[in-house]
Order: C-alpha cells, then sequence, then structure tokens
C-alpha cells in the first residue's frame, strides 16, 4: 500500500467516523412515531453492514455469482477459473450450497464469511489473488426462505458480497422472481452483466439494458460462451474475444486498487438508499401530522370562541357594576378640577341625598326610617358585589358540551392514528380523559384570571381616560356655560348696573338681573351637566364594552395557551424537528456520495430513488 493510498483511506475512515457518529446520534433520539421508529431499525440494520464493510475496506473483494436456474452460473466459473471447479447444467439446479473459491495462499480471517454455510475449495489461479469467488445457489428453487432452503443460504452470503455476477439468458432475463431478489440482493453492491449460452439464445442485451434501465446502472452487459471457453483454455487455445474482454474487465475493475472504490461506492449507497426511502416514507406520512395540527388548532379555535362568547355576556350582565367601578376609578385619577367634582356629586348624590334628608328629619321615627332607606341602598350594593362574584364563578365551569368533548376526542385520536402516533380505537377513551383533566387544570385557573384581569383593565381604562389632554378638555369644555354665565352676571352688575353710568356710557343704571334670568340659567346648567355626565358615561360605556371583549379574546386565549392535547402536540413537534434533522442527514450523505463518487468505475449498480 502507498502512501497516498493509506492516507486517502485514513482521510475517508476519519470522514465516514464522522457521518456515522452522527447517523447514531440522530437515531439514539427517541421519537414516538411509528415511521421514525421503523426508519431508525432499518438504519441500525444498515449501520451494522456499514462498520461490516468498513472493517473490511482493504481486505479482498468478495464476487458472487447471482442468477436463476440454468442460466450458467457455474459454467462461467469454471471458465473464468479455467477448470472445472464447479458442477454445471443448463436444466437443473446444480449449486445446492455456496462454494467459496479462494486463492490456496489466502487467510480468510477479516473476510466476515460464516464457513459453516460454504464449501471452501483453493486454487492456485491468478484471477483469485484480488478476489474471493462464491458460487451461490439458485434463488427460484425454492418458494420460501426456509432454513436450508436455497433461498436462505443466498440472502446469507449475498450481505458479504462487494460484486455479483448477474448471470442470466434469453428466457430468464424478465423474470419477475429473479428481479425482486436482486432488488434485494443489490443494496450495497456492483453489479456485472453477463449473458450466456451466446452459442444458443439471440443477443438479448439491448433489450435487457433497457429493462434494467428503470432501476439500475448498466454501464455495459456481456455476451459470453461459457462452455466454449472453458473448452479452449483446457486445449490451450485462446477464448474467445467477447469472454477475453470479460475476464480483461474482472481483472482491471476487481484489482486490489479498486477494492477502496467499489466499497466506498458500497458504503455511501447503502446510506444514501435508506435516508431517500426514510425521505419519502416521512413525506408520505408527514401530511397526516400536518392534518392532525390543523384539526387541533380548528378545535381550539372553535372552544376559544365559545369560551369568549360565554365570558363576555357573563360580563355584560353586570356591566353597570363595571361601570361604577370604573366611574369611580376615574374619578380617583382624574385629581381635583371642575369636571371631577360633578363626577364626585353625581356618583355620590345618594349619600348626599340621604345626608340631607337626615338634617330634616323631625323625630325618632324618621331618622330611623332614613336610615332604614340607607341600609337598604348599602346592602343593594353589597348584593351587587356577590352577584359579580357568582357570575365570576359561573366562568370558572367552562361550559364546553360533552358532545362537543367526544366529539373532538373521536377526531383527534382517528388523526393521530392515521399520522402513526397513537394506535387508534385503543387510545380514543385515554384521549377523551385527557381532554377533560385538561380543560379541568383550566379551570382551576380560570376564576382567579377574571378577576385579576377584570381588576387590571379597569385601572388601565381608567389611566387611559384621564390622561392631561383628556382632563383639560373635559373641563375647558364643561366650563363653557358656567362661565358664561358668570360673565352675564358680572357684566350686568358692575358694567350695567355701576361702571357703565359712572363713565358716561350710559344714562341709566340698568337693572339687576331678576330670578326670571335665574331659573332658566340653573335649569340650562343642569342640562349642561346632565349632557357632559350623559357624553362622559357613553364614551366610558362604549370603551369599556370594548375593553370586556378584548379581556374575553385575551382570557380565553390565554387558557388554551398550552393546548387541549399538549403531549400531542409536543410530539408533531418532535416528529418535524426529526423530519428537519433527517432532511440534513441525507444532504450529508449525498454530499459525501457525491464526495466518493469514481466516475471512472465502469460497474452496475442499484439506482438510488429520487
Amino acid at each position: 500500500m502507498t502512501i497516498a493510498h493509506e492516507r486517502t483511506q485514513l482521510a475517508l475512515l476519519r470522514e465516514l467516523d464522522e457521518l456515522l457518529l452522527r447517523i447514531e446520534q440522530w437515531r439514539q433520539v427517541d421519537v414516538p412515531w411509528q415511521p421514525a421508529a421503523l426508519l431508525r431499525r432499518n438504519v441500525a440494520a444498515v449501520t451494522e453492514r456499514v462498520q461490516t464493510l468498513r472493517v473490511r475496506l482493504d481486505a479482498p473483494l468478495v464476487v458472487a455469482t447471482f442468477g436463476g436456474t440454468g442460466t450458467g452460473k457455474s459454467s462461467l466459473v469454471n471458465a473464468l477459473l479455467g477448470q472445472e471447479v464447479s458442477d454445471s447444467g443448463r436444466e437443473r439446479p446444480t449449486t445446492r450450497q455456496p462454494v467459496l473459491l479462494i486463492h490456496q495462499d489466502l487467510d480468510l480471517q477479516g473476510t466476515g464469511l460464516d464457513l459453516a454455510d460454504v464449501q471452501v475449495q483453493r486454487l492456485d489461479v491468478p484471477l483469485l489473488r484480488d478476489i474471493l469467488l462464491v458460487d451461490c445457489p439458485d434463488p427460484d428453487t425454492s418458494g420460501e426462505a426456509v432454513p436450508g432452503s436455497n433461498l436462505d443460504m443466498l440472502r446469507r452470503i449475498l450481505p458479504h458480497c462487494d460484486v455479483l455476477l448477474y448471470v442470466s439468458t434469453q428466457q430468464k432475463y424478465r423474470s419477475d422472481r429473479i428481479s425482486e431478489e436482486l432488488l434485494q440482493a443489490a443494496e450495497g453492491c456492483r453489479l456485472v452483466f453477463v449473458q450466456t449460452h451466446a452459442d444458443l439464445d439471440a443477443d438479448i442485451r439491448d433489450d435487457w439494458q433497457r429493462h434494467l434501465s428503470q432501476r439500475f446502472e448498466t454501464p455495459q452487459i456481456f455476451l459470453v460462451d461459457s462452455r466454449q471457453a472453458l473448452l479452449d483454455q483446457q486445449e490451450g487455445r485462446a477464448v474467445p474475444t467477447a469472454f477475453a474482454e470479460l475476464q480483461e474487465f474482472l481483472r482491471q475493475q476487481l484489482s486490489s486498487s479498486r477494492r477502496l472504490a467499489i466499497r466506498r461506492a458500497s458504503l455511501t449507497d447503502l446510506l444514501d438508499q435508506v435516508f431517500t426511502e426514510g425521505q419519502h416514507l416521512y413525506a408520505n406520512v408527514l401530511p397526516r401530522i400536518r392534518q392532525l395540527q390543523q384539526a387541533m388548532q380548528e378545535l381550539q379555535e372553535q372552544l376559544r370562541a365559545e369560551m369568549s362568547g360565554k365570558l363576555t355576556m357573563e360580563l355584560l350582565q353586570n356591566r353597570g357594576l363595571w361601570e361604577r367601578r370604573l366611574g369611580a376609578a376615574v374619578v380617583d385619577h382624574w385629581g381635583l378640577s371642575p369636571f371631577s367634582a360633578l363626577l364626585r356629586l353625581s356618583s355620590g348624590m345618594g349619600g348626599l341625598l340621604a345626608s340631607l334628608s337626615l338634617l330634616r328629619a323631625r323625630s325618632s321615627v324618621q331618622m330611623a326610617l332614613i336610615g332604614a332607606a340607607q341600609g337598604a341602598r348599602w346592602l343593594k350594593g353589597f348584593r351587587e358585589e356577590q352577584a359579580e362574584g357568582a357570575s365570576i364563578g359561573r366562568l370558572s365551569s367552562l361550559g364546553i358540551p360533552d358532545h362537543l368533548l367526544q366529539e373532538a376526542s373521536l377526531k383527534i385520536s382517528r388523526y393521530s392514528g392515521e399520522a402513526g402516533l397513537l394506535s387508534g380505537s385503543e387510545q380514543q377513551q385515554p384521549a377523551l380523559m385527557q381532554l377533560r383533566q385538561q380543560l379541568v387544570r383550566m379551570e382551576d385557573s380560570f376564576l382567579g384570571d377574571v378577576g385579576q384581569e377584570v381588576e387590571r383593565q379597569i385601572s388601565q381604562l381608567a389611566e387611559q381616560l384621564t390622561t392631561p389632554f383628556r382632563r383639560w378638555l373635559a373641563d375647558l369644555l364643561f366650563l363653557v356655560y358656567p362661565l358664561f354665565v358668570i360673565a352675564r352676571m358680572g357684566h350686568n352688575f358692575f358694567w350695567e348696573t355701576c361702571l357703565a353710568p359712572l363713565l358716561g356710557r350710559s344714562s341709566v343704571a340698568a337693572p339687576l338681573l331678576t330670578v326670571e334670568f335665574y331659573i332658566p340659567a340653573v335649569f340650562f346648567l343642569l342640562v349642561w351637566c346632565g349632557l357632559g355626565l350623559f357624553i362622559f358615561a357613553a364614551g366610558l360605556r362604549r370603551r369599556l364594552q370594548s375593553a370586556i371583549q378584548d379581556l374575553a379574546d385575551r382570557l380565553a386565549e390565554g387558557q388554551l395557551a398550552e393546548g387541549l392535547f399538549p403531549q400531542l402536540e409536543q410530539q408533531c413537534e418532535q416528529v418535524q424537528r426529526d423530519a428537519q434533522r433527517l432532511q440534513s442527514l441525507q444532504a450529508s450523505v449525498a454530499g459525501f456520495r457525491r464526495h466518493l463518487s469514481d466516475s471512472e468505475l465502469p460497474l452496475g449498480a442499484l439506482l438510488t430513488d429520487q
């Protein structure tokens, strides 16, 4: 082994180790999804085979014959070695156990072959210095791979092979049974295609190549007469040109200098194949995961709308109480000003009237009646507060109908079963119980959330309604009419009755304004104050109703923030992350394959699905 060759091999092993480490780390991640578990089992089987190939990267290539009954596999082996080493027959199966043909000086350690399954023959043949040749049983002589059958022995030996000599004839090249076995056997192998019986059959190589091109790379197909080639060698004559081309092809392409190229191509093909199949598997099932997520989202939106509607309706039933509380909060935030004085006067009118009525009481009976009326008023307010608490208490029961829960449980269970997350009907009842338990946990915190959010909303609205600009504007508009009345009174008192006559601006002093002026002035003042209070209350009511609607939406959204099916949602997210990691790994494997591809490797191979 040259220094350059050794460096190339070490670099290959280092890069391969890094890739295998990433694959192993990905495989150790537990994803509760049936396609992920299936893919990880497939990857585990492939990585075991990759490790086997990795250990014997520079060992002699294992070349096996593959083909149907009577296609001349044993005849081809005899012709390649130039002597009768295996029984041959054109009509009946003659190879019933794999025959391992090796050079007499070769050490079998490190080949990975189970010698108990094969017959070993040692020969002094130049071709066997670089390869181990296996004459395999026919795959179409037994129906199933029962222990001891030809198919069973074939499937045990093929995973250890690097190159398959695929032998066929005019009668066998379109056999579906052989094609199915070849698809499985060709994973991780290079292929050499040989048509035998050239002395009897027509040349079917063009049609055979078209037949193979859908699943295999077929750079070249050889047409040989193995019996004639063996006879010529035994009699000391030159073999036919077609057979000589096959011999030269095998000597060049299966030499020791080509081992690394062949095995690294097999390694990357194995990995690329399994990850490409995994991508297809994920792509087929991921739409069902997205369908499940959409169903959970639609259910959550439906429940959110019902919760929001119920909460809005219940809160609006106590709108008068919220308005009074908001008005009191606005007065507290407003400070001392003319309009705030009006607000305080209107909010405390009942207490003020009660106090004035106490001043007019002339006996203990009247005072008792007035006190009873005031106590009834306080009791009414207390009951309203209690009714508010009871209303919020009713909100803690979200009131989601049972039929909706059952429908949601069945729907989600069906979707999760189709997506491979649950096992269908066995998980329907647990899903329903999980949904109910989640709703109970939401209800436990709902009551406190409503009370806290209402108080916070009232405080925020009070701050928004008492900004400096709003206060100055309200005071200015409120003072317009009182200032007009005061100005009119001052003008009459100071100017018309006093200053104007003194200054000669008027010949006679005007009379003072009489009660006919003050009664309408007081009346319109009350109308002006009432109009101001009405406009303020209407704006406050409108802002409060909008705030209640927003509050209901936020509370409903907050209660459903964690979702009704947190475990399922977490599993869906795990699946999507795993699909992204798989895509990254598949891209790395494909890049590794392109990096190690050998454009001068004229051997056939199984096409990787795209």
